[in-house]
C-alpha cells in the first residue's frame, strides 16, 4: 500500500496524473482539465470502506461526501478520512433516502454506490439523473425492468455507468483475456464458470456467537446477514452471476460483436442452510423452520449468437473451497483455474495438463507486468486497485467506461432470466437485446491497448 501511495504523489508532484501515464488506465488516455475527481459513496459498509481506503491512496481524488444509514459506518468513514489527511466530507444518512440530497451537491462530480441489491437500481438511476458518473458494485440489478432502468437512463441523460465488476481486473483472468486475444485457444467454444463460495457463516451470523457459529438473519443479523439471507429464503435463481460471467463475457465480446441469446436454469433441492441452522442452533431453533426457496446448487447455461456456450454456477449454501469454476476452451485447447491447468494442442504433451503458471506469466498482462507492485494492498489480490483505477480515469475524462450500463444489464439479467426458467422446469429464456441492435456494429474494448 505505502508504494501504491508513494507512487501516485511521485506521479503527483511531477505535474502529470495518473491519466498521462501510459497504459495504467482502463479508458483511452486523453488529457483532462479535472485535476482532481470529486467523488462521494453513498454506503460505507464493509466493500464501501474498501472503495474508500483506496481512494485515500491517491492524490486525484477529493471525498466530498459520504452516505450510509448506519451510524457506525459513517463514524469508521470519518475517522478513514481524518486519518489520511483530508477534509471531512459532507455527511447523509438521517433516512433511506437522504442520498437523494447528496446526488444535489454541486462538489460531487462521480458517486460509488455499494449498497443492498434492492437499492442498487434505484440509487444507480437517481444518480444518473442527478449528472453523475456512476459506479455501481455488483450485481447491478434484480429484475429485467430494473436491467431497462439502467440502459434507459445511461441513454436518456447521457451521464455513464460503470458495474465495479473487479473480477475481471483478476491477475489469471487477464492474462488469458490476454491469450484469448492473441488466439492461444483458438476459436472459442465453451466456458464455465460461477460463484462457489461458502457464504453460510455470512448468511447466518448475529455478530456474538463464534466466527462462523451464528444462525441468525435480517433484523438479528449483522452486515450482509440483514438483507443477502432474505434473498434466499425467497427467490430461486442465481443471486450473484456476474462475478463469474463479467469475465468470460469480456472474452467472448458480449455486446460488442457477440450477445447473450437465451438460458436455461435447473436448481438442486435446498438444504444446506437449514442444515447449517440445526447445527449450530438446534432443530427448536425457529429458523430451523424457515423454508429457503435457492437450490443450494443453481446451473445455468447460456448460449450466444456467435454460438458458443456458457455455463455458469451459482453454490453458496453448501461447504465447499472457493472457487469461481473458470474454464476456457477454444478449438486449440482450455484452461481451467481449478487445478491451475492449461492444454494447447501442439505445445502440450498430448493429453497431458501443463501446470498454468508458465502459460500464465508468460502472457502476463502488460498492465499487471508494470503497475502489479503498486496495486499490492488494495484488495482482492490487488484487482480492487485496477478496477478503481478504470473507473476514477473514466470518470475524470468522461469518458464511456470498459465495463458499461449494457454489461450491467446484460449480466445481471441472468438473475431473474435463471428464476423464470426454475420456476418454467428450465424452459428457455431469452436474453433481451439491451443494445437494440448496436452489439452488431459496436468496438471491442481493447483491454490490451486500453481503447474502443
Amino acid at each position: 500500500m505505502k508504494s501504491r501511495r508513494n507512487f501516485i504523489k511521485k506521479i503527483a508532484a511531477a505535474g502529470v496524473g495518473i491519466s498521462m501515464v501510459p497504459n495504467l488506465a482502463f479508458g483511452s488516455i486523453l488529457n483532462t482539465n479535472k485535476q482532481k475527481l470529486k467523488l462521494a459513496f453513498i454506503g460505507v459498509g464493509l466493500r464501501g470502506t474498501n472503495h474508500l481506503n483506496n481512494s485515500l491512496q491517491r492524490k486525484d481524488i477529493e471525498v466530498t461526501a459520504i452516505c450510509d444509514i448506519d451510524p457506525k459506518r459513517i463514524e469508521i468513514a470519518l475517522k478513514k478520512i481524518e486519518e489520511a489527511g483530508y477534509k471531512k466530507p459532507k455527511v447523509f444518512g438521517k433516512s433511506d433516502y437522504d442520498y437523494r440530497n447528496l446526488l444535489d451537491l454541486k462538489e460531487v462530480d462521480a458517486v460509488i454506490i455499494s449498497t443492498p441489491w434492492l437499492w442498487h437500481t434505484k440509487m444507480a438511476v437517481d444518480a444518473m439523473k442527478a449528472g453523475k458518473y456512476t459506479g455501481l458494485e455488483v450485481s447491478a440489478a434484480n429484475t429485467l425492468e430494473e436491467c431497462w432502468d439502467l440502459v434507459n437512463t445511461h441513454e436518456a441523460t447521457g451521464s455513464h455507468l460503470m458495474i465495479l465488476e473487479n473480477v475481471n481486473y483478476r491477475r489469471d483472468v487477464m492474462a488469458v483475456l490476454n491469450m484469448v486475444r492473441q488466439n492461444v485457444f483458438g476459436e472459442l467454444v465453451h466456458f464455465r464458470c460461477g460463484y462457489q463460495h461458502d457464504l453460510r457463516f455470512v448468511k447466518l451470523n448475529d455478530g456474538k456467537t463464534p466466527y462462523g457459529k451464528g444462525v441468525e438473519f435480517g433484523e438479528k443479523g449483522i452486515s450482509e446477514s440483514k438483507w443477502r439471507t432474505q434473498h434466499s429464503v425467497l427467490r430461486n435463481g442465481d443471486v450473484y452471476p456476474t462475478h463469474g460471467v463479467g469475465p468470460i463475457a469480456t472474452m467472448c465480446d458480449i455486446n460488442r460483436g457477440n450477445r447473450f441469446v437465451s438460458l436455461t436454469s435447473n436448481a438442486s433441492k435446498a438444504i444446506g442452510l437449514h442444515n447449517y441452522i440445526v447445527k449450530h442452533g438446534g432443530e427448536d431453533h425457529p429458523n430451523a423452520k424457515v423454508k429457503f426457496k435457492q437450490g443450494d446448487v443453481i446451473t445455468t447455461t447460456i448460449e450466444t449468437a456467435k454460438g458458443e456456450t456458457i455455463i455458469v454456477t451459482h453454490d453458496c449454501n453448501l461447504p465447499r473451497p472457493y472457487s469461481l469454476g473458470f474454464r476456457v476452451q477454444g478449438a486449440n485447447g482450455l484452461w481451467e483455474v481449478d487445478g491451475n491447468r492449461i492444454y494447447i494442442e501442439g505445445k502440450s504433451d498430448p493429453h497431458r495438463w501443463d501446470a498454468a503458471d508458465e502459460w500464465l506469466k508468460k502472457y502476463d498482462h502488460p498492465l499487471w507486468q508494470k503497475y502489479g507492485e503498486y496495486a499490492a494492498g488494495s484488495g482482492h489480490g490487488g484487482m480492487d486497485f485496477f478496477v478503481l483505477n478504470a473507473f476514477v480515469e473514466s470518470a475524470k475524462q468522461n469518458i464511456a467506461p470498459p465495463l458499461d450500463a449494457y454489461d450491467a444489464a446484460a449480466w445481471s439479467a441472468i438473475t431473474p432470466l435463471s428464476e423464470a426458467s426454475i420456476e418454467n422446469n428450465g424452459a428457455p429464456q431469452d436474453f433481451p437485446d439491451f443494445t437494440r441492435g448496436m452489439w452488431v456494429k459496436r468496438t471491442p474494448y481493447n483491454w490490451i491497448k486500453n481503447t474502443y
